[in-house]
């Protein structure tokens, strides 16, 4: 059994990836189209072409994991090591130097560029982490379920704090205001992996000692089906649900016209992912973890269904369905990442090749690309509707609207059909596992 102490320590370190990544998914696009003047078409682009780097920088930084080896673990060394260059590139990205338009569109790309490389260096060996403090099904479960809470903390400093923050150290520049504000979280994320590091430990080991190559492990990668049906998964779900977050700041301010109520609209939905992420634990102890995701992924897409068809003057019914949307699709956010170890484990069945690193930063991988392509239609969609920034047009709220609505809905049914061909149940993970212990057994 893991302790409590560990499993909150473990949370920590997505307390801290979460108060740069929920700031990044609500606030960066609005950062850079009503703060720094950037086109919206241009910031999509921008989110989508820094991801063609991660096709690269997500498998190499898996498999260097992997192949760490020091006193601490493969793994949590990055936490100490990487805590402060991580700090560091959050707050150039909210940093907006007195360049020309053109320039501020570079120093946008290459500072957006150079945070992406940081996160990806410190969440692929954080994430896989989780998949070697336990190797009990149950656990792990539990381990994520403490994850997400923590970093739904982590998100609600974001959305209950940035936007005061922003007019507090800005005083009427809010340019100045989100830079001191980055560094104030910064700080506090940099602290939060550290604690992270100190109070956890890896125990899962390879049923194999030998080191494998980096073509081995790609070639035993290929042969994990399971993998690349979460990966498309990923895909799937990160793309409407970025693009739901990114655009409330939108829905707010041009559709419901209650600009000042921001904060309090985007910390509503985050007080419901956390409750979610509470219960997805209890709930994975009563259903099976891959039919209670599919579940709550329909679920989901029927409150955003709701949700189009409310009137704009309809507050308090938007504000209780966006609690609602949050609670259910985070309550199956550790459900998602506990079947990631869980595949992590079907690939060393399969091949006998352990690729804790590699699986985790595949899957990563594609929930940054789901990350940048739900940023992306978010800038392409309102320059198709003609947006401009602080200008109310009724056909773009009409489009916000359906952009907020509908297409995150579209996303969790696909989700949901998609989960038809994973087929790691209850059952076979408890199969899987019982064969890997008495490998490790041999071994010892």
């Amino acid at each position: 059994m893991i302790s409590k102490r560990e499993k909150v320590a473990y949370g920590l370190g997505d307390t801290a990836s979460n108060l740069i990544f929920q700031t990044v998914m609500l606030f960066l696009t609005f950062y850079y189209t009503d703060i720094i003047g950037l086109a919206p078409a241009a910031v999509g682009s921008m989110f989508l072409v820094v991801r063609i780097f991660d096709a690269v920088t997500d498998p190499l930084m898996g498999a260097m994991a992997d192949h760490t080896r020091t006193r601490w673990g493969s793994y949590r060394p990055y936490l100490l090591w990487l805590a402060l260059p991580f700090a560091l590139c959050s707050i150039l990205a909210f940093t907006s130097p007195p360049f020309s338009a053109q320039g501020r569109y570079y120093y946008a790309f290459g500072t957006y560029a150079l945070l992406m490389l940081m996160y990806t260096a410190i969440n692929i060996p954080y994430s896989a982490l989780g998949g070697v403090m336990s190797a009990d099904a149950k656990e792990r479960v539990s381990i994520q379920s403490y994850r997400f809470v923590f970093a739904m903390g982590g998100g609600l400093l974001v959305t209950s704090f940035t936007l005061p923050l922003v007019d507090y150290f800005g005083q009427g520049d809010q340019a100045l205001g989100y830079q001191y504000t980055m560094i104030a979280m910064s700080v506090l994320g940099m602290l939060l992996f550290i604690l992270c590091f100190v109070g956890t430990r890896e125990r899962v080991k390879p049923t194999s000692g030998v080191k494998f190559s980096f073509k081995t492990q790609l070639t035993a990668l290929k042969q994990n089906d399971q993998c690349r049906v979460l990966c498309v998964v990923a895909l799937v779900l990160l793309t409407g649900m970025v693009l739901r977050n990114t655009l409330a700041i939108y829905y707010v301010k041009y559709v419901l016209q209650r600009p000042d109520d921001v904060t309090t609209f985007v910390t509503a939905g985050m007080i419901g992912s956390i409750i979610g992420c509470g219960l997805a634990n209890p709930l994975a102890r009563v259903i099976c973890k891959v039919k209670a995701y599919a579940a709550l992924q329909l679920i989901s897409a029927a409150i955003c269904f709701i949700n189009f068809f409310i009137p704009q003057d309809a507050w308090w019914t938007a504000i209780s369905l966006h609690f609602l949307w949050g609670l259910i699709l985070q309550m199956a956010t550790p459900l998602l990442w506990a079947m990631i170890a869980d595949v992590a484990d079907y690939g060393e069945y399969k091949t006998q090749v352990r690729l804790t690193g590699i699986t985790y930063s595949t899957v990563v991988f594609f929930i940054k690309v789901g990350l940048a392509l739900g940023g992306a239609l978010c800038g392409w969609l309102l320059a198709l509707y003609g947006y401009e920034a602080n200008v109310y047009k009724p056909a773009v709220a009409d489009g916000i609207v359906l952009s907020f609505c509908m297409y995150p809905a579209i996303a969790s049914i696909g989700v949901a059909i998609i989960m038809r061909w994973y087929k790691l149940g209850t059952n076979e993970v408890a199969t899987m596992q019982s064969e890997l212990a008495l490998r490790r057994t041999q071994l010892a």
